[in-house]
């Protein structure tokens, strides 16, 4: 190699390096660059470890907590509920058994029983509600069968007992008008909601008044506790012939809520007809059944006729006055004063005094009623809906049958069919079942010849029983029982010891049915019957909370004479 390549090859290699070195320099200023924005490296942490807190091994079974606790003890008392009951529903059952054995002390006892393990409940146990409609059924159940017995040596076809409406007797008289109600109740007026036009004035002020006393409280109590029965029927037939929904007060007035008042003037009914006002709309009257007396019948005939008397005056005051007196005693009045106004007719004194009382009444109490905080209405124990299915008979039938077959009580029965005049029902009739039997009742029908439901019966054979003994029962010879049983295919052959629950058709006369056809038995002739009462505090439970006192007595203390009391104080 000549000298002038070795300084070629020199140069070249110094150069190389020299570039090398230039570029290693920038990229180091370039990250230390980038390295001074970024944060610096934290120092390095010891790991530290904390043991866990100690708990007891049994900490949950030593004390749980309140709200697990809470519902241990809450679904405790529910069952305590269930099972309190389940054992009232044991006796009521146990008591009816005794009843159709004619036992009546083991039923009484039963029935006794029965009302005991609701009233012993616990003040403080939840679903009082649920114990209270329990006691409220059983104890009405009771109170028919009560009936029943009490009703026992009457006649075959006895006369039909009626009542007296409890505000019958007010409206011809006059009370004094307490000023000092006059703020208030146009304060009410003026809050109050109504179809019906309300006043205030001294008419109205003085009943406001007079139902405010220890006297006047306890008519406007009774009619509306009755009001239970029947408040859902009126309302929704109200609704559809479109009349006030306030007018359910007019039948408070009328009958108190009774279907089988009677007034001296021979008017009949929850709604009062007499019998050509009936039958114009179309309430017929047979020897055998009266429509007046049918509480769904006669609101809707009570609904159209007010209707149509709107429709004629214009007025529901003058409407509410026609219902009453008649819709000429109001046309005359009209005419003979020029004056198309309840209010000046009555201040001219040319309408009757029941009458000019009638209207005022129905305001008073519809203000009442629409206020029943301002004057200790809330919380009423009113009287549970009446509640039926119906059949179509296509034969004479007889109560004691349905009853048989229903499994309740004849007076049951009849409250539910107050029309009925006798204890045969006609042909083509739609006699009313407690709801929820309907199918059990037709099948029991279809197992006794049509021609023969109006005098046989059906018994549901209780634990125990023999043939001998339900044909002596029924004063029927053996061999009749069980040859209308095998006619109607219940079973062949009848055994000598038939099952417990079997339902036998029985050749015995309606006749030897305990119960009257009337819609209560006199109480003070009643009680004084050697059978007693089934219940002897059947009655007193069915209106005393069920936490008060008075329903923790034991039956024991409620004797006859009480007792007769009690009925009366129900019964109107």
């Amino acid at each position: 190699m000549t000298l002038r390549h070795r300084a070629s090859a020199l140069i070249a290699g110094f150069t190389f390096l020299l570039a090398l070195l230039t570029t290693s320099c920038a990229t180091k200023q370039q990250q230390s660059f980038k390295l001074s924005f970024l944060p610096s490296t934290p120092a390095p942490i010891e790991p530290s470890f904390e043991a866990p807190p100690h708990f007891a091994t049994n900490f949950y079974s030593s004390d749980s907590p309140d709200l697990v606790q809470r519902a241990l003890a809450s679904a405790s008392r529910q069952a305590e509920v269930d099972t309190r009951v389940a054992k009232a529903r044991e006796h009521l059952e146990a008591g009816k058994r005794f009843y159709q054995l004619d036992d009546l002390d083991a039923a009484r006892r039963e029935f006794d029983a029965a009302l005991d393990v609701l009233l012993s409940a616990p003040d403080t146990l939840p679903g009082r509600t649920r114990l209270e409609s329990e006691l409220d059924q059983i104890s009405d159940t009771i109170y028919h069968y009560d009936l029943e017995g009490l009703g026992a040596a009457a006649s075959e076809q006895p006369e039909v007992v009626y009542d007296k409406s409890p505000i019958d007797s007010i409206l011809d008289m006059t009370f004094p008008s307490d000023p000092n109600l006059r703020p208030k109740v146009k304060e009410e007026i003026q809050a109050t909601v109504s179809q019906l036009p309300l006043q205030e004035n001294d008419a109205v002020l003085s009943y406001v008044h007079y139902f405010s006393t220890e006297r006047g409280r306890k008519v406007l109590l009774g009619g509306l506790r009755r009001s239970g029965r029947y408040r859902p029927l009126v309302q929704r037939i109200l609704d559809d012939e479109g009349v006030p929904q306030e007018l359910i007060y007019l039948a408070q007035v009328e009958s108190g809520f009774l279907p089988r008042a009677r007034s001296n003037k021979q008017a009949v009914g929850m709604w009062q007809f007499v019998q050509f006002r009936g039958r114009q709309y179309g309430l017929l009257q047979t020897p055998g059944a009266d429509d007046r007396l049918d509480p769904e019948k006669a609101t809707r005939a009570a609904a159209r006729h007010l209707h149509d008397l709107y429709a004629m005056f214009g007025d529901w005051y003058l409407a509410m006055a026609a219902y009453n007196c008649g819709p000429g005693c109001v046309q005359r009045a009209v005419e003979r004063t020029g004056f198309a106004d309840f209010w000046e007719l009555r201040r001219l004194n040319v309408l009757p005094k029941e009458t000019a009382n009638y209207v005022p009444v129905i305001v008073a109490l519809t203000i009442m009623a629409k206020n029943p905080k301002d004057y200790d209405l809330e919380n009423l124990d009113t009287d549970r809906p009446v509640e039926y299915e119906s059949i179509e008979l296509d034969t004479p039938t007889s109560l004691a049958l349905i009853a048989d077959a229903s499994d309740h009580p004849v007076s049951e029965i009849q409250d539910l069919n107050p029309a009925l005049l006798k204890s045969v029902a006609p042909t083509g009739y739609q006699l009313r079942v407690p709801k929820g039997t309907l199918a059990t009742v037709m099948s029991a029908l279809e197992m006794v010849p049509p021609n023969h439901r109006a005098d046989w019966r059906i018994h549901r054979v209780v634990p125990g029983e023999t043939l001998a003994e339900i044909a002596h029962r029924y004063a029927t010879p053996v061999s009749a029982l069980t040859s209308a049983n095998q006619r109607a295919a219940v079973q062949s052959p009848l055994a000598d010891a038939p099952v417990a629950g079997d339902l036998l058709v029985v050749p015995a006369a309606a006749h030897l049915s305990r119960v009257p056809v009337r819609t209560r038995v006199p109480v003070r002739s009643a009680v004084s019957r050697s059978r007693g009462n089934l219940s002897r505090k059947a009655l007193a439970a069915r209106r005393t909370p069920l936490n008060a006192p008075a329903r923790k007595v034991h039956a024991s203390a409620y004797h006859t004479a009480s007792l007769a009391s009690k009925h009366h104080a129900a019964a109107n």
